[in-house]
């Protein structure tokens, strides 16, 4: 692990398509940079490497190896976190996971448990809370400025065609990518709504392949859930909707209305105390010149337009955090949260009943009810 002012010398594992995306983001980044890459295919590894300015590896064992080597970054299938973190951390390395943590709670907390011994830090990439208006929304929350939250509202309805799932066999399966809409588009939402109402204490969800074929997880999921803080919501997840729609995350407080529309924020109360520059009774804010993210869109094509603007601003945290030894904003322990969501979620959809999300506690590594058909 690197301190002081030296660059954090980062590895990637995995050259699909999302591992670009950290690639040229990582170019852009002052502080850090991509030293090495890792994968099985060695034709894909070497342009990846070309094109990126990297040294390519073959050799996992080789690729760890690497004395300068600071932190892995795995862009590999969700399924395949725990079978790479692991020698990752016994050989010193920091984890960088690009979402979700794992495909089950009890995979997720046996790799945390691991980079806790073996003295490693890890976080997983879910840039979305960098962005400016959704920052601002959790500061809204936690300030009180809505008051107590009574009803949430999180909706991810967007569109991938057949080729999408075909051109990447793995994608929607349940060993690698640990099902369908839910885990894999709507996780980051997930993400959002856990981290600004708090953990989720019961769920009863259902689920559909509606519109895909050959397809082991979901197209289409809802899902009503009442939170530890007493809040009621829904949520909806697909990627069946045409034309797809913007992100939409909704909070109801006793004081006032939050509403996030891609990245665009609507907070509205009935007394005028959002701000003391504010004469009315509701703000509006943007990401200014924001770049076009899967929060805002969801078509077939998933990085249309995509800029990596907030995987930037998260490798910027990473490489604060690294340098000063402090806590990352989201550490392994935070995405366990909505990894046990969304299992509960999938518990729920084929028990046909209410299912109480796993509270992953701390350094407890017991299984407990795991979501059929995962490893």
């Amino acid at each position: 692990m690197s301190s002081g002012n030296t660059d954090i010398q980062f590895g990637i594992v995995g050259c699909g398509a999302i591992a670009s995306v950290h690639a040229e983001v990582l170019g852009r980044l002052d502080g850090g940079r991509l030293a090495s890459v890792y994968s099985r295919n060695s034709e894909r590894r070497e342009a990846f490497a070309s094109d990126f300015g990297a040294e390519a590896f073959g050799n996992y064992e080789a690729f760890l190896a690497n004395r300068s080597l600071d932190a892995v970054v795995l862009c590999t299938p969700n399924g395949t976190h725990l079978d790479y973190g692991i020698p990752a951390a016994d050989a010193g390395k920091d984890l960088i996971i690009e979402k979700p943590l794992e495909v089950t709670v009890e995979r997720g907390r046996r790799l945390l448990d691991h980079c806790l011994q073996a003295g490693v830090r890890l976080t997983v990439i879910y840039q979305n809370r960098f962005i400016p208006a959704i920052q601002e929304l959790k500061q809204t929350v936690d300030q009180g400025l809505i008051g107590d939250l009574v009803m949430v509202r999180g909706s991810v309805k967007w569109f991938r065609d057949q080729d999408y799932y075909q051109k990447a066999p793995w994608r929607g399966t349940l060993d690698l990518d640990g099902g369908g809409a839910l885990i894999n588009q709507a996780i980051h939402t997930v993400d959002l709504i856990t981290w600004l109402a708090g953990p989720v204490a019961s769920v009863q969800a259902f689920k559909g392949t509606l519109t895909h074929e050959g397809m082991e997880g979901e197209d289409n999921l809802v899902a009503s859930m009442q939170f530890e803080n007493g809040a009621l919501g829904v949520f909806e997840a697909s990627t069946s909707v045409t034309p797809a729609q913007n992100r939409m995350i909704e909070l109801h407080g006793t004081r006032g209305t939050a509403v996030l529309d891609g990245d665009d924020l609507r907070i509205t109360t009935g007394n005028g105390e959002l701000s003391p520059s504010q004469e009315g009774q509701e703000r509006v804010t943007d990401s200014g010149n924001k770049p076009k993210q899967p929060g805002s869109g969801g078509g077939a094509s998933p990085f249309a337009g995509f800029s990596g603007e907030y995987h930037l601003r998260q490798y910027r945290h990473i490489v604060e955090y690294m340098q000063s030894g402090h806590t990352p904003m989201v550490s392994g322990e935070e995405s366990l949260i909505s990894l046990a969501f969304v299992e509960a979620a999938y518990r729920s959809s084929e028990k046909g009943e209410s299912v109480f999300p796993e509270k992953p506690g701390k350094g407890s590594s017991k299984p407990n009810g795991s979501v059929t058909g995962n490893r």
